[in-house]
C-alpha cells in the first residue's frame, strides 16, 4: 500500500531587513503587492506549473513589466547574483587580459559549483567570464570580483556590485558575496533581477557568452593541470526553447532555486526572473519557460509597471512612481487558479491584482504548503 509523501520542511529563510516605508515603489504602484499583479483582462499563468515564491516577466526593450508575483519581496539570490557581477565588472575589464589565480580566489565553499581553476594558473578574462556563466564558477567569480575591485580587491568588487545595483535602481538588492553564495544581509527581488538582467543583455559580449554551449579551459602545464571542456548549465533551455537568448540558474539551501532567462519571438524580447522555487512541479528553467510562454501571450502594450532606466532613481527618487495601473480583483475561481498549492497565501485568504493589495488585505505572508517528491530536496552539496 503506497502512502503520500510527507510535506517537506523548507529550510528557514533568513529574515529580510526592514524597509523604509517612505520609499516609493520602484517601477510603479502596480508592483506594490506581495501577490499577483496582472494587466486587466489577462489570465494568470498556470499556477500548477509554478513553485517560485516571486517572479517577474518583462520586455527587455521597452521595459514594460507584463506581470509579476511579489515583485519586490526580498529573497536570497543564489548564483543569479553573478549577473550583478557581470553588470558591475564586465565594462571595466579587457577580455584579453591574462591573470593569475591567487590563494584568496580559492576561498569559497568546497562543495559549491566551480570551473576548476588551479592555484597559480593563468587564464584570460574571457575564459573567466565563460567559466562564470557556463559553469557558474564561484572560483571565477572571486577572481573577477578581485580584478574589478582594483586596489581594494574582492571587497572592492562587492562594493562595486552594490554601487551598480543602486545606479540601476535595484534598491532591494544587497550583495555580500560576488558569487551569490549565501552571505549576511544578502537579498534581492525578482524586480531587481529583471533590472540587472536587462543591463546585462544590452551587452553583445554578455549575450555571446550566455548563449555559448561549450568552452575550453586551457591546460596549466606548470601546475600539472590538463585542459578540459565545460558545458553551459543552461543548455536545456538553450537547446529546447525556440528563441532562447541565455540566462542563469541558481541554488543554495537558503535561496532554493532561482532563475533568469530571456528569449525572443517575433521581434519581441522578454526576460523572466524567479526566486524561491522548488524542483517540483518542474525545474527553475522549465518554470521560466512556462512564464515566457505566458508572457508572449500578453498583448503588446499591456503592463503593470515598468523597469526603470539606469541612473533614473539617483536623479529623482521621489518622482519614480509611474502611471497608476488599474486594479482588478480576482474572483474566487480565478484566485484558486492563481494560487494553487504552490503559491504563498495572503493572510485572510484574499488576493487582488495591482496596488490596492496593500490596502485591501493584510500583507502578512503565510507559509506555502508544498509537496516535494521523496529524495528531491535540491542538489545536495551543489550550491550554485
Amino acid at each position: 500500500m503506497s502512502t503520500l509523501p510527507a510535506l517537506s520542511t523548507r529550510p528557514p529563510r533568513p529574515a529580510p531587513p526592514s524597509r523604509d516605508p517612505a520609499r516609493p515603489v520602484i517601477g510603479g504602484e502596480g508592483l506594490a503587492t506581495a501577490g499577483l499583479t496582472l494587466p486587466p483582462g489577462v489570465p494568470p499563468p498556470p499556477a500548477n506549473k509554478l513553485s517560485a515564491t516571486s517572479w517577474v516577466v518583462a520586455d527587455l526593450d521597452s521595459g514594460a513589466v507584463l506581470g509579476a508575483c511579489a515583485p519586490h519581496e526580498l529573497s536570497p539570490p543564489a548564483s543569479i547574483q553573478k549577473l550583478l557581477l557581470v553588470a558591475a565588472v564586465m565594462p571595466r575589464l579587457d577580455p584579453a587580459q591574462v591573470v593569475e589565480v591567487t590563494q584568496p580566489d580559492m576561498d569559497f565553499e568546497p562543495d559549491s559549483s566551480l570551473v576548476g581553476l588551479v592555484l597559480g594558473g593563468h587564464y584570460s578574462v574571457e575564459t573567466l567570464w565563460l567559466g562564470l556563466l557556463l559553469n557558474s564558477g564561484n572560483d571565477a567569480a572571486n577572481v573577477l570580483a578581485r580584478l574589478g575591485g582594483g586596489d581594494a580587491g574582492m571587497a572592492g568588487g562587492v562594493k562595486l556590485m552594490n554601487d551598480t545595483a543602486r545606479r540601476l535602481g535595484a534598491l532591494d538588492t544587497h550583495a555580500a558575496t560576488p558569487s551569490g553564495l549565501d552571505g549576511p544581509g544578502q537579498f534581492t527581488s525578482a524586480y531587481d533581477m529583471a533590472l540587472i538582467a536587462r543591463a546585462c543583455f544590452t551587452r553583445e559580449d554578455f549575450r555571446r557568452y550566455a548563449s555559448t554551449r561549450f568552452a575550453a579551459i586551457p591546460a596549466q602545464p606548470a601546475q600539472g593541470a590538463k585542459g578540459f571542456e565545460i558545458g553551459n548549465d543552461n543548455n536545456l533551455f538553450l537547446n529546447q526553447y525556440p528563441g532562447a537568448l541565455g540566462g542563469k540558474i541558481g541554488f543554495t539551501d537558503a535561496a532554493r532555486h532561482t532563475y533568469v532567462g530571456a528569449a525572443e519571438r517575433n521581434g519581441r524580447r522578454l526576460v523572466v526572473t524567479l526566486l524561491g522555487g522548488e524542483i517540483v512541479p518542474s525545474r527553475g528553467w522549465q518554470q521560466g519557460v512556462d512564464l515566457l510562454d505566458w508572457g508572449f501571450s500578453v498583448p503588446k502594450g499591456a503592463s503593470v509597471g515598468r523597469l526603470v532606466n539606469p541612473g533614473e532613481i539617483d536623479r529623482n527618487v521621489a518622482g519614480q512612481a509611474s502611471t497608476r495601473v488599474p486594479v482588478v480583483a480576482l474572483s474566487p475561481a480565478q484566485r484558486q487558479q492563481a494560487l494553487g498549492p504552490w503559491t504563498p497565501v495572503l493572510a485572510g485568504g484574499a488576493v487582488v491584482v495591482g496596488s490596492a493589495a496593500l490596502v485591501a488585505v493584510p500583507m502578512v505572508m503565510m507559509a506555502a504548503r508544498r509537496r516535494r517528491a521523496p529524495g528531491t530536496p535540491g542538489p545536495p552539496g551543489r550550491h550554485r
